[in-house]
């Protein structure tokens, strides 16, 4: 059978996933680290994605590949296809001020009435996370780079023109060189853009050049092409993958990382996760979006052809990383130590806005501890105190779905932090659900390979999938399993949400 790849290209790294088109199963896998820092040249994303490839064994034999991505990070491009300024990650938050800056103006100085309009054109309210909010940091920061734009592009759409052998004029490694309307996205992707309406034109999606001209001051810029969900956006350059397939491999839409992870747990509407990675997310699938005026939940589209409903944390695993740094500790020894502690922490309470926050959104805010007295002042209260007031945060974007209508069947934990046995432990205490935890995985690699093997069958279907829209594909993705690891019953332990409740404004 026919092998695909998917591509997680994240914050942190680039993961590589190999599997059989038809089962699903894993054939091999590699990765490679990214730097740090909430502003990155994309040149990284390209040496890591070659170093994963690598590391994977190469990719000379796969008949599709997909890349799912970081959301939201600004990558502009000149006429000639080169990166002007290094890249604006999801994480940076300095565009904060144009975020509330666009907001009052789309409002006409009335901020409640812009956010509202806002969340109704595109399904979210601004925050500093948002690409367009980044365009407009660019045009008053840096008008001479802003000057200089031709395209703007998301991290998954930019490594996916260049996996298709296009790139900066000159570079060796570009041999297509610098066709800017080669670019393509999909739709989950460019809905967490700010400038995309994904219910726009009949349901079809569309971009918004009036938003996005009130961003960079001009809408005379190219844009990606925005796929259907197992459209193809072109063939892969045998000189990076597909060069032993007849035909070569073709390159999948893409999509942003949640919908990536939504994709590859096999969520359907009426399932949440709660993914616990760099940032904390509690998605749900819903067939239409939300437009909450109050920012709480954020509505994207998924990589299937439904909504996804999105509340964002920046704090999730770096609390438990704060937590190990105080404390000296491991994951292991923090998870042993935070369940010597009682539920609830004696009233040892941690409100986790180590880097602001942008649900709520208090870019500015710090974290703060609340409670401490002489008997919660040891290192199992502390240590559990963090994993309590990081679970509190996502418990909160839980209940602002529901608050929005948003059906709640299932719910699952992932991300690497949802391995801790003291995250599995604590996790249904302070959302007092059954919880299912997912065998681990790459999720969202494995989301990019199962739309690669779907690209792929729709391919070869009855009909051409469109290439623009939401349309309908000929075949529906295919069937993979998904492992429950572990069924975690329901533990109700009101006083950690109390708690929390009493002191989370109190920044």
């Amino acid at each position: 059978m026919p092998l695909v790849a998917g591509v997680d290209t994240s914050t942190q790294s680039c993961k590589i996933v190999v599997r059989d088109a038809a089962t699903g199963e894993l054939v091999r896998s590699g990765s490679a680290k990214h730097p740090d820092g909430t502003e990155v040249h994309p040149d990284h994303w390209w040496t890591a994605f070659t170093q994963a490839a690598e590391a994977a064994g190469g990719l000379a034999d796969v008949a599709a590949i997909a890349v799912g991505g970081q959301q939201h990070g600004m990558v502009v491009l000149d006429a000639e296809g080169r990166v002007i300024r290094d890249a604006l990650l999801w994480n940076d938050t300095r565009s904060a001020d144009a975020a509330e800056t666009l907001v009052a103006e789309l409002g006409e100085g009335d901020r409640t009435v812009g956010a509202q309009r806002w969340a109704d054109a595109v399904g979210s309210v601004l925050v500093a996370s948002l690409t367009v909010t980044k365009l407009r940091w660019l045009h008053d920061a840096e008008p001479d780079n802003a000057a200089q734009v031709a395209a703007v592009a998301l991290p998954h759409d930019w490594l996916s023109w260049r996996i298709a052998g296009y790139g900066p004029a000159g570079d060796p490694s570009a041999p297509l060189g610098p066709d800017l309307n080669a670019l393509f996205t999909d739709r989950s992707d460019a809905s967490g853009t700010g400038y995309y309406d994904a219910q726009g034109a009949d349901g079809a999606g569309e971009y918004r050049a009036d938003l996005l001209r009130m961003a960079l001051g001009r809408d005379d810029v190219v844009l990606p092409r925005v796929l259907g969900p197992a459209g193809s956006g072109g063939v892969a350059h045998p000189s990076v993958a597909g060069a032993d397939v007849d035909g070569g491999a073709l390159i999948g839409p893409g999509a942003g990382d949640n919908a990536g992870a939504a994709l590859g747990v096999g969520m359907t509407p009426g399932d949440v996760a709660i993914s616990i990675g760099t940032s904390g997310v509690v998605s749900a699938v819903a067939p239409r979006r939300t437009a909450d005026g109050s920012g709480a939940i954020n509505g994207f589209a998924d990589a299937a052809g439904n909504a996804l409903m999105l509340a964002v944390t920046l704090n999730a695993a770096r609390v438990l990383d704060a937590a190990r740094e105080v404390l000296g500790v491991g994951f292991d020894e923090l998870a042993s130590l935070a369940l010597q502690a009682p539920a609830g922490s004696d009233g040892l309470v941690l409100v986790p806005y180590l880097e602001g926050e942008r649900t709520p959104n208090r870019p500015d805010a710090t974290g703060t501890l609340h409670g401490i007295r002489l008997a919660t002042s040891t290192r199992p209260h502390l240590a559990r105190a963090y994993i309590e007031g990081m679970l509190c945060g996502l418990a909160d974007g839980l209940d602002a779905l529901r608050a929005q209508g948003v059906p709640v069947e299932r719910v699952m934990l992932i991300g690497g932090a949802a391995q801790s046995p003291a995250v599995q432990e604590i996790a249904p205490q302070v959302f007092g659900l059954p919880i299912a935890v997912p065998e681990p995985g790459e999720y969202v690699a494995d989301g990019a390979a199962r739309q690669a093997a779907w690209v792929l069958a729709a391919a070869s279907g009855p009909a051409s999938e469109p290439t623009t829209g939401a349309g309908a594909a000929p075949v529906a993705p295919p069937e993979w399993s998904t492992t429950i690891a572990a069924t975690l019953d329901a533990d109700p332990r009101p006083v950690i949400r109390a708690q929390y409740a009493e002191v989370r404004d109190l920044v």
